[in-house]
Protein backbone atom coordinates (compact mmCIF):
# COMPACT_ATOMS: atom_id res chain seq x y z
CA UNK A 1 0.00 0.00 0.00
CA UNK A 2 1.33 2.86 -1.44
CA UNK A 3 1.19 6.54 0.96
CA UNK A 4 -0.83 8.42 -1.93
CA UNK A 5 -3.97 6.01 -1.60
CA UNK A 6 -5.65 3.86 0.83
CA UNK A 7 -7.30 0.37 0.42
CA UNK A 8 -9.64 -0.96 2.89
CA UNK A 9 -9.82 -4.38 1.27
CA UNK A 10 -5.79 -4.48 0.95
CA UNK A 11 -5.93 -4.06 4.83
CA UNK A 12 -8.21 -6.23 5.32
CA UNK A 13 -5.83 -9.35 3.20
CA UNK A 14 -3.55 -8.64 5.42
CA UNK A 15 -5.45 -8.97 8.77
CA UNK A 16 -7.05 -11.73 7.24
CA UNK A 17 -3.26 -13.28 6.00
CA UNK A 18 -2.55 -12.80 9.81
CA UNK A 19 -5.66 -15.46 10.60
CA UNK A 20 -4.99 -17.86 8.33
CA UNK A 21 -1.69 -18.19 10.19
CA UNK A 22 -3.12 -18.39 13.38
CA UNK A 23 -5.07 -21.31 12.04
CA UNK A 24 -2.49 -23.30 10.76
CA UNK A 25 -0.26 -22.88 13.95
CA UNK A 26 -3.04 -23.82 15.67
CA UNK A 27 -3.41 -26.66 13.45
CA UNK A 28 0.39 -28.04 14.67
CA UNK A 29 -1.03 -27.53 18.14
CA UNK A 30 -1.51 -31.58 18.81
CA UNK A 31 -4.33 -32.51 20.55
CA UNK A 32 -2.99 -36.25 21.62
CA UNK A 33 -3.82 -37.95 17.99
CA UNK A 34 -1.21 -37.78 15.23
CA UNK A 35 -1.66 -35.66 11.98
CA UNK A 36 0.28 -34.76 9.42
CA UNK A 37 -0.42 -31.20 9.97
CA UNK A 38 1.14 -31.66 13.08
CA UNK A 39 4.36 -30.78 11.25
CA UNK A 40 2.87 -27.69 9.89
CA UNK A 41 5.28 -25.36 11.63
CA UNK A 42 8.35 -27.02 11.18
CA UNK A 43 10.92 -25.14 9.37
CA UNK A 44 14.19 -27.20 8.48
CA UNK A 45 17.27 -25.32 7.11
CA UNK A 46 18.87 -26.78 4.61
CA UNK A 47 21.27 -25.91 1.67
CA UNK A 48 21.79 -22.54 3.75
CA UNK A 49 18.03 -22.05 3.54
CA UNK A 50 14.97 -22.36 5.17
CA UNK A 51 12.28 -24.64 4.13
CA UNK A 52 8.67 -25.81 5.29
CA UNK A 53 9.22 -29.67 6.54
CA UNK A 54 6.99 -30.60 3.49
CA UNK A 55 9.10 -29.29 0.83
CA UNK A 56 12.00 -31.75 2.24
CA UNK A 57 10.39 -34.83 3.07
CA UNK A 58 6.77 -36.88 3.14
CA UNK A 59 4.78 -36.48 6.38
CA UNK A 60 2.21 -39.41 6.45
CA UNK A 61 0.04 -40.99 9.43
CA UNK A 62 0.99 -44.75 9.98
CA UNK A 63 -1.16 -45.24 12.69
CA UNK A 64 -3.25 -42.97 15.35
CA UNK A 65 -0.17 -42.88 17.35
CA UNK A 66 2.86 -42.52 15.09
CA UNK A 67 3.72 -40.01 12.26
CA UNK A 68 5.98 -40.96 9.69
CA UNK A 69 8.52 -38.35 7.97
CA UNK A 70 10.32 -40.34 5.12
CA UNK A 71 13.06 -37.29 3.93
CA UNK A 72 14.22 -37.54 0.36
CA UNK A 73 17.78 -36.42 0.91
CA UNK A 74 19.90 -39.01 2.81
CA UNK A 75 22.02 -36.21 3.56
CA UNK A 76 19.21 -33.83 5.20
CA UNK A 77 17.99 -36.58 8.02
CA UNK A 78 20.11 -35.12 10.64
CA UNK A 79 18.79 -31.48 9.66
CA UNK A 80 15.35 -32.48 9.75
CA UNK A 81 15.49 -34.73 12.86
CA UNK A 82 16.68 -31.77 14.71
CA UNK A 83 14.17 -29.07 12.92
CA UNK A 84 11.83 -31.39 15.00
CA UNK A 85 13.16 -31.44 18.04
CA UNK A 86 13.54 -27.83 18.10
CA UNK A 87 9.86 -27.19 16.91
CA UNK A 88 8.76 -27.67 20.71
CA UNK A 89 6.27 -30.15 19.81
CA UNK A 90 7.04 -32.62 21.95
CA UNK A 91 7.97 -35.17 19.51
CA UNK A 92 11.28 -37.56 19.40
CA UNK A 93 12.37 -38.92 16.25
CA UNK A 94 13.49 -42.33 16.14
CA UNK A 95 15.72 -42.48 13.13
CA UNK A 96 15.88 -45.53 10.63
CA UNK A 97 17.85 -44.66 7.78
CA UNK A 98 16.10 -41.87 5.73
CA UNK A 99 12.46 -42.19 7.92
CA UNK A 100 11.88 -40.63 11.13
CA UNK A 101 9.33 -42.05 13.01
CA UNK A 102 7.52 -40.05 15.42
CA UNK A 103 5.37 -41.39 18.60
CA UNK A 104 2.91 -39.44 19.37
CA UNK A 105 2.90 -39.35 23.63
CA UNK A 106 -0.81 -39.11 25.15
CA UNK A 107 -1.22 -35.64 26.73
CA UNK A 108 -0.71 -35.22 30.54
CA UNK A 109 -2.07 -32.72 31.92
CA UNK A 110 1.50 -30.75 32.44
CA UNK A 111 1.38 -31.11 28.25
CA UNK A 112 -1.63 -29.56 27.88
CA UNK A 113 -0.68 -26.83 30.11
CA UNK A 114 2.37 -26.19 27.81
CA UNK A 115 0.03 -26.26 24.69
CA UNK A 116 -2.31 -24.03 25.96
CA UNK A 117 0.79 -21.55 26.82
CA UNK A 118 1.66 -22.09 23.46
CA UNK A 119 -1.36 -21.28 22.17
CA UNK A 120 -1.61 -17.35 23.94
CA UNK A 121 1.75 -17.21 22.78
CA UNK A 122 0.24 -17.77 18.55
CA UNK A 123 -2.60 -16.02 19.22
CA UNK A 124 -0.51 -12.68 20.85
CA UNK A 125 1.79 -12.84 18.18
CA UNK A 126 -1.65 -12.91 15.68
CA UNK A 127 -2.88 -10.33 17.53
CA UNK A 128 0.25 -8.26 17.36
CA UNK A 129 0.55 -8.85 13.53
CA UNK A 130 -3.05 -7.38 12.94
CA UNK A 131 -2.35 -4.36 14.86
CA UNK A 132 0.56 -3.98 12.89
CA UNK A 133 -1.38 -3.79 10.01
CA UNK A 134 -4.05 -1.42 11.56
CA UNK A 135 -0.86 0.96 12.16
CA UNK A 136 0.02 0.28 8.72
CA UNK A 137 -3.34 2.27 7.61
CA UNK A 138 -3.52 4.60 10.11
CA UNK A 139 -0.57 6.15 9.20
CA UNK A 140 -1.13 6.12 5.62
CA UNK A 141 -4.73 8.29 6.41
CA UNK A 142 -2.75 10.74 8.34
CA UNK A 143 -0.08 11.05 5.49
CA UNK A 144 -3.23 11.52 2.94
CA UNK A 145 -4.92 14.03 5.53
CA UNK A 146 -1.07 16.17 6.22
CA UNK A 147 -0.68 16.05 2.37
CA UNK A 148 -4.26 17.37 1.92
CA UNK A 149 -5.63 14.45 -0.27
CA UNK A 150 -8.51 13.52 1.77
CA UNK A 151 -10.27 15.86 4.51
CA UNK A 152 -10.13 15.44 8.29
CA UNK A 153 -13.16 14.18 8.14
CA UNK A 154 -12.44 11.38 5.63
CA UNK A 155 -9.33 10.63 7.53
CA UNK A 156 -11.42 10.30 11.15
CA UNK A 157 -14.39 7.81 9.64
CA UNK A 158 -11.64 5.96 7.62
CA UNK A 159 -9.63 5.66 11.03
CA UNK A 160 -13.05 4.35 12.44
CA UNK A 161 -13.53 1.46 9.91
CA UNK A 162 -9.81 0.21 10.26
CA UNK A 163 -10.55 0.00 13.73
CA UNK A 164 -13.65 -1.64 13.73
CA UNK A 165 -11.79 -4.18 12.07
CA UNK A 166 -9.21 -4.48 14.37
CA UNK A 167 -11.32 -5.19 16.80
CA UNK A 168 -13.84 -7.56 14.99
CA UNK A 169 -10.32 -9.95 14.08
CA UNK A 170 -9.14 -9.27 17.57
CA UNK A 171 -12.62 -10.57 18.77
CA UNK A 172 -12.05 -13.47 16.17
CA UNK A 173 -8.33 -14.65 17.54
CA UNK A 174 -10.04 -14.77 20.81
CA UNK A 175 -12.66 -16.84 20.34
CA UNK A 176 -10.36 -19.14 18.21
CA UNK A 177 -8.11 -19.47 21.22
CA UNK A 178 -10.70 -20.54 23.53
CA UNK A 179 -11.96 -22.76 20.88
CA UNK A 180 -8.59 -24.75 21.06
CA UNK A 181 -8.14 -24.25 24.40
CA UNK A 182 -11.24 -26.31 24.83
CA UNK A 183 -10.20 -29.20 22.54
CA UNK A 184 -6.84 -29.23 23.96
CA UNK A 185 -8.30 -29.77 27.71
CA UNK A 186 -10.98 -32.58 26.54
CA UNK A 187 -8.72 -34.67 24.56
Amino acid sequence: MTAASFDMNDLERRMRGVIESLKREFGGLRTGRASANLLDPVVVTVYGAKMPLNQVATVSVSDARTISVQVWDKSQVGAVDKAIREANLGLNPIVDGTLLRLPVPALNAERRQELVKLGHKYAEHARVGVRNVRRDGMDVLKKLEKDHKISEDEQRKSSTKVQELTDRLIKDIDQMLAAKEVEIKQV
